[in-house]
């Protein structure tokens, strides 16, 4: 019996002249596709414009994608940035950083906080980014299965039974050496995004309007941010600079993250209880 699993997908849909469907790019766009379908509902559930949706999907697009390719080159290749930042625009776009989406995303949701509809409206920065944060959680669950299918960000060797024969990866440029089982780490990030999605469709439908301010995204935060600091001790490192640190870039952002994600939840339940006292 074949103890491993021999992962051999082409990451390319089809294909049709220059044009190429690949699955990464049809998963990311999907994500975003159902996301905003969920936004839309929430909205009409507690009363907000529902147009108001479309207005934030641009938010929300330009902020992932241009949060994500400046976090990829400041944190993994800040010389290649400095000697030309405008490849930060430019295709194939090939390198993201979840890291940099995320900060990206809440000076986005932030910056539609301020506008003058979505105040009257009451769409405050924590109401939306409590929300927002369901549809983030399905969109990381989609984009980490796209990196499975490009067999990229792939985990140390392993003998577990369902390490992964990645016969397409391409890690640091050599292929070869690395035909042995892995760890999915892949795999790994996009069910527990997938776990935290239902989880947090769960405490909204649970709460909706009465959710208190904060806690969902800083239970997003440190969900999210403690399993990437765990899962980095399983997967090879993005770049070589950081075999010669104790905690690889991952680790070390993600620290913050989770303290922020600590910071919002205690305070939101500090205001619940003030606010029943």
């Amino acid at each position: 019996m074949h103890k491993y699993i021999v992962w051999d997908v082409d990451p390319e849909i089809f294909s049709i002249g220059p044009l190429s469907i690949r699955w990464y790019g049809l998963l990311f766009a999907l994500g975003f596709l159902i996301g905003m379908q969920i936004m839309t509902y929430i909205y009409k559930k507690e009363g907000k414009p529902e147009e108001d949706t479309d207005t934030l999907l641009i938010y929300m697009v330009i902020s992932t994608v241009l949060g994500a390719r400046l976090g990829h080159f400041i944190f993994y290749e800040p010389e290649a940035f400095m000697q030309n930042p405008f490849q930060v625009f430019m295709p194939p776009f090939a390198g993201l950083a979840s890291h940099g989406a995320t900060i990206g995303i809440l000076l986005a949701l932030w910056l539609y906080s301020r506008r003058e509809g979505s105040r009257k409206t009451g769409q405050t920065f924590l109401w939306v980014t409590d929300r927002i944060v369901i549809t983030v959680a399905l969109g990381g669950a989609f984009i980490r299965l796209g990196n499975l299918m490009n067999s990229e960000i792939i985990g140390r060797q392993t003998d577990l039974p369902w390490g992964f024969i990645f016969m397409n990866a391409d890690y640091r440029g050599l292929t070869e050496p690395f035909k042995v089982p892995r760890h999915p780490a892949q795999l790994y990030e996009s069910l527990s995004c997938f776990v935290l999605f239902f989880f947090l469709l769960w405490f909204w439908n649970r709460h909706k309007e009465k959710t208190p301010r904060g806690s969902m995204l800083g239970i997003f935060l440190i969900w999210v941010f403690t399993l990437r600091f765990l899962y980095e001790y399983v997967k090879e490192n993005q770049v070589a600079f950081e075999d010669t640190l104790f905690l690889n870039m991952g680790q070390i952002l993600s620290i913050p993250a989770v303290l922020l994600g600590i910071y919002f939840l205690v305070r939101s339940f500090q205001n619940r209880s003030m606010s029943a006292g």
